[in-house]
């Protein structure tokens, strides 16, 4: 691991006023972008490839294409950019996404679209790889947990106000209108990240060396396989939610919709109630987490005949999924405490495979199977992260970020 001497040699900027929750919010509303960008096409796909005359199949690479992207990009951006100043990163990532919806929006043929997205993907891994680990050192120790809450918040509304917001508009005014509308969203978000982040010279410089130092710390190596497994079961299961639910007699359109709204709300409570426990124990938090969400998944299975219990499932999942990405953040950064950019790399990384493996389960399970099978298997693979969380005892770090003890 890094010396201590790097780590104290970054100035201090852990004070707790206005400002600096101000420049907190700031990075929320990043994720909230890069999160709104990422998903935006699915709510348009149907426009978008008729727009650009090529079939749905191909018009859903435009989803596909930055998750895996971003897989890639996450651990290797904060190597390349390894002695440059964060918020000078942050800022150019967040021009790069303007560029980017600017080119969307603009785009007269697929291949100009799907480069387009190639770049979202590069935003979206370098964000989360930076993003992700700056509360501890904006925030004081007791408040560094409920600033990486308000960070992760950004996924959670941007599922519930900024992917509707911008199907809307694109059903009013056109799918090329809401990419954009995205455009000046993200501008804004980067005039305030470059006035309100105070400068963040990197703590220490990471090397793909120290990956693989991560790698082979117990903790981090066994918490990123449950965070795998957790991530890969959720979207097994979520991808096709709406064909689940579609199975429950009497539920119209927009029944579902009301539903998955619930979803989202429950998801954003979940957010930050995940991080206060997650602050205090992350692996507990994570356990709680895995085993409630597994149960929620399968319990969905024989629930069908009702309304009620369906919809009281579908607020409890949105609720331990909400957790998730918090939870996961602070575990490897408890882990992890002296080197959280490069745990947040492997964990945005690691996170978009899981995106793209269970979109991918998901679909050959439904196909051969049916919708029932997708929430076994899924639920089933949340289950699986328990073995691993059980036997991965994380560092707890004391204030000065210097020992630490077993949870």
């Amino acid at each position: 691991m890094p010396s201590t001497t790097s780590m104290t040699a970054v100035p201090e900027t852990g004070t707790a006023g206005p400002r600096t929750w101000a420049a907190v919010l700031a990075l929320a509303a990043a994720t909230f972008s890069v999160v709104t960008t990422e998903m935006l096409p699915v709510g348009l796909l149907t426009p978008l490839g008729t727009g650009l005359r090529v079939s749905a199949g191909t018009a859903g690479l435009a989803v596909t294409l930055p998750g895996l992207v971003a897989a890639a990009s996450a651990p290797l951006l904060p190597v390349a950019a390894r002695r440059t100043d964060r918020r000078t990163v942050l800022c150019a990532l967040l021009l790069l996404l303007t560029a980017a919806n600017v080119l969307s929006a603009l785009a007269p043929h697929i291949a100009v679209l799907l480069f387009a997205r190639a770049l979202v993907g590069v935003c979206i891994g370098g964000v989360w790889a930076i993003a992700a680990g700056l509360g501890p050192r904006l925030l004081p120790a007791h408040r560094a947990g409920r600033a990486t809450a308000l960070i992760f918040s950004g996924i959670a509304v941007a599922s519930v106000l900024g992917v509707p917001a911008g199907t809307f508009l694109g059903s009013l005014a056109g799918w090329r209108w809401a990419f954009a509308a995205l455009t000046v969203v993200t501008l804004t978000v980067t005039a305030a990240l470059f006035l309100l982040l105070p400068p963040l010279p990197p703590e220490t410089p990471v090397g793909l060396g120290t990956f693989a130092r991560l790698l082979r710390t117990p903790a981090v190596g066994r918490g990123l396989l449950a965070i795998a497994l957790l991530v890969t079961g959720h979207f097994t299961a979520y991808t096709y939610v709406r064909p689940i639910l579609d199975r429950t007699p009497g539920l119209g359109a927009g029944t579902v919709s009301a539903l998955l709204l619930g979803y989202g709300l429950a998801g954003i409570a979940g957010t930050f109630a995940g991080g206060a426990f997650a602050a205090r124990a992350p692996r507990r938090a994570l356990i709680v987490i895995a085993a409630g969400l597994g149960a929620v998944v399968l319990l969905l299975i024989p629930a069908a005949g009702s309304l009620v219990v369906p919809t009281a499932l579908l607020v409890l999942w949105g609720l331990a999924y909400g957790g998730v990405s918090v939870s996961a953040q602070n575990l490897l950064s408890a882990a992890a405490p002296r080197a959280r950019e490069a745990g947040s790399a492997l964990f945005a990384g690691v996170f978009n495979t899981a995106i793209a493996l269970g979109a991918f389960t998901g679909g050959r399970t439904a196909d051969a199977l049916g919708p029932a099978a997708v929430l076994g298997v899924g639920g089933g693979l949340a289950l699986l992260a328990l073995p691993a969380l059980l036997s991965a005892g994380t560092r707890r770090p004391d204030s000065a970020g210097e020992r630490g003890s077993r949870e």
